[in-house]
């Protein structure tokens, strides 16, 4: 029984007979080149759809030197901060041109980083972003090979590594004068993780705006951005007459609080206000909706792939750390102290 012949697939030399134009043509339309007619460049495209032609990618990044991918290092991607930080940096690196290889590790010491980067130059990407929330990530960092183009999101230890983050500080000095400007006495404040960095810097910014202000500084309640660890501490405070205003480190907590506050039959926000931070997808439609802290993930993405492609593009650059500010939600979870 006779086979079919497999159909070869197409070549940058087939496109260039069918549209009638060089080779050089076409490796110009493909590479985005400026120097090309817009005439010539929609039938190169036609042709290049007509033949159903696919780049031959290894090819490309043998003359180029470059894979156009990047990795990822990051890990407990069922987080929203982490997981949107992830999403934004793929949609930006996506739209400049560039695929991305994510690898999620269980934790991020500096043998786990190390051996993550390992692969990831092993699959010959051509620069890391390390999303490093923790300070045990920031300084599994110091493990980087020099001359890796290389960002970190949130912090490192190391002079030459680039970071992005959010202002944390800002965001919790928004959150908390928000409650002050309410007539509020003070702030009680549920807090992340005492490793992440975020944590650190929310609890700053909540803490100096008390002290600047003159008002009393309670004891920050221990959470790990659980709404369980939310919902132990709403107990505690619906206990405490004298609290009439909460922050909560991320929406999650704030969640946790406010079931236990309706549990105890304190009103939100008639008995006390609620403030967040993340402004989860949900937290619009919590019971009162979120006041919160949102945090623009497709920014720090942007910033970050921004910050990679200078390195990539230009060899070593100055050390660059590029903050983005945060924006602030009030909805119906604060009103005035009465």
């Amino acid at each position: 029984m006779a086979t079919t012949p497999k159909r070869r697939l197409p070549v940058m030399a087939d496109v260039a007979k069918e549209a009638g134009v060089s080779h050089q043509t076409v490796s110009r339309v493909l590479n985005d080149h400026p120097n090309v007619r817009a005439d010539t460049r929609a039938r190169v495209e036609e042709a290049i759809s007509r033949l159903g032609y696919r780049r031959n990618l290894v090819a490309r990044a043998l003359v180029t030197k470059r894979s156009r991918m990047l990795g990822v290092v990051s890990f407990d991607t069922t987080l929203y901060g982490p997981a949107s930080t992830i999403y934004g940096i793929e949609q930006a690196a996506r739209t400049a041109g560039y695929f991305v290889s994510i690898v999620s590790l269980k934790s991020l010491d500096a043998t786990s980083v190390r051996a993550a980067i390992d692969y990831l130059t092993e699959q010959g990407v051509d620069g890391v972003v390390v999303v490093a929330p923790q300070r045990s990530a920031g300084r599994a960092l110091e493990s980087l090979p020099s001359g890796t183009p290389a960002v970190a999101v949130e912090g490192t230890h190391r002079a030459d590594v680039s970071v992005v983050c959010i202002d944390q500080f800002e965001g919790a000095r928004l959150a908390t004068r928000h409650l002050l400007d309410l007539g509020h006495e003070t702030v009680w404040h549920v807090s992340g993780p005492p490793d992440w960095l975020e944590t650190e810097g929310r609890l700053a910014g909540w803490r100096t705006t008390l002290e600047a202000a003159g008002r009393p500084v309670p004891p920050p309640l221990p959470g790990d951005w659980s709404p369980r660890t939310g919902y132990e501490a709403g107990r505690r405070l619906a206990a405490m007459d004298e609290v009439t205003a909460v922050f909560a480190a991320n929406d999650q907590m704030a969640l946790g609080v406010l079931r236990a506050l309706s549990e105890e039959g304190v009103k939100v926000p008639d008995r006390m206000s609620v403030v967040g931070f993340d402004d989860i997808p949900e937290s619009e439609f919590f019971s009162p909706p979120l006041t919160t802290v949102r945090q623009d993930f497709d920014a720090v993405g942007r910033r970050c792939i921004e910050a990679l492609l200078r390195q990539i593009d230009s060899g070593p650059v100055a050390y660059e750390r590029l903050v983005v500010p945060p924006a602030f939600i009030v909805r119906s979870s604060t009103a005035p102290a009465r």
